[in-house]
């Protein structure tokens, strides 16, 4: 059985690791709400982007633009979505998987993969693949963006698939649902309008002045951008609700530790009491 001594000082040590997750819960926390705050905020005119790409995508104006273009994909540029720093729970790991799960089925298809990496632990692990070229690494982005920080992103991505370079765009991202369920999600950028199904039928009524030409030419690059803008936001809000919980359960668990160590320490120490009584004891009936 370790000593009192030992005991203490591992009390001490535990004690100082909770300070440390206590407050990192903390300011975990308080990022997680404006966080949060800002991806609810946005949600509604993304659905919105989305609904009117995927309208576009299916009118006939749409066949020559070469944002809606379809091709045989040959070639994929994946935008991965994580974090610059860890204690966030799987959070990583779970967009890391989505990310080596495609990477396979492009491999075992034949189509040849490029990424964009945003964060550094997917930058990490993107420069050790070998099959993998990546085109892009964006670090240490702020919560708060104003929107021209994902540019040269879009830009990149644009430019590759009007090119001709790669066939479609897919972003990896976590999508935030709620401070406890987030869920890793692929979706399509390129060719535009393929992310889903219109979710408002109202669409289908608009009118487009001065006509459909004229708002794809001026639209399609800002609701693209809407739908990266957003991915990133969902990644940031679920980057801090799992960090937020991983932090609170590192807390918890300090607690039954240092539970378990102070009842392991009262052991020790009424041991050692009852050894001095006894040896108190034996030594005055030997002097007797």
């Amino acid at each position: 059985m370790p000593s009192q001594r030992q005991l203490k000082s591992r009390i001490r040590s535990v004690k100082n690791t909770k300070q440390i997750t206590k407050a990192m819960q903390m300011v975990a926390a308080s990022k997680m709400r404006r966080a949060q705050d800002s991806t609810k905020a946005t949600a509604p005119y993304t659905a919105t982007a989305r609904d009117i790409l995927a309208h576009l995508a299916k009118q006939g104006a749409t066949r020559n633009h070469p944002l809606f273009e379809q091709r045989e994909v040959k070639s994929r540029l994946l935008i991965v979505i994580a974090s610059d720093k860890g204690l966030a729970g799987a959070y990583n790991t779970n967009v890391s998987k989505v990310y080596l799960k495609e990477l396979l089925a492009d491999d075992k298809a034949g189509i040849h993969s490029s990424t964009i990496a945003i964060g550094r632990k997917v930058a990490q692990l993107a420069t050790k693949l070998k099959d993998d070229k990546v085109v892009g690494v964006y670090e240490d982005l702020p919560d708060v963006l104003e929107g021209h920080e994902l540019r040269a992103v879009l830009d990149t991505a644009y430019k590759m698939y009007e090119a001709g370079e790669v066939d479609a765009v897919d972003m990896i991202y976590t999508e935030f649902v709620s401070s406890i369920t987030q869920t890793p999600k692929i979706e399509r950028l390129l060719p535009a309008g393929q992310a889903g199904e219109p979710t408002n039928d109202a669409i289908d009524e608009a009118l487009f002045e001065p006509s459909t030409e004229v708002v794809l030419q001026n639209v399609v690059y800002r609701l693209l951008g809407a739908q990266l803008f957003q991915a990133f936001l969902d990644g940031r809000a679920s980057e801090h609700s799992m960090r937020m919980m991983a932090m609170k359960n590192a807390t918890d668990n300090a607690t039954d530790l240092i539970d378990d160590l102070t009842l392991a320490m009262n052991k020790a120490r009424q041991a050692a009491i009852t050894q001095e009584l006894a040896e108190i004891s034996g030594g005055s009936e030997a002097m007797k």
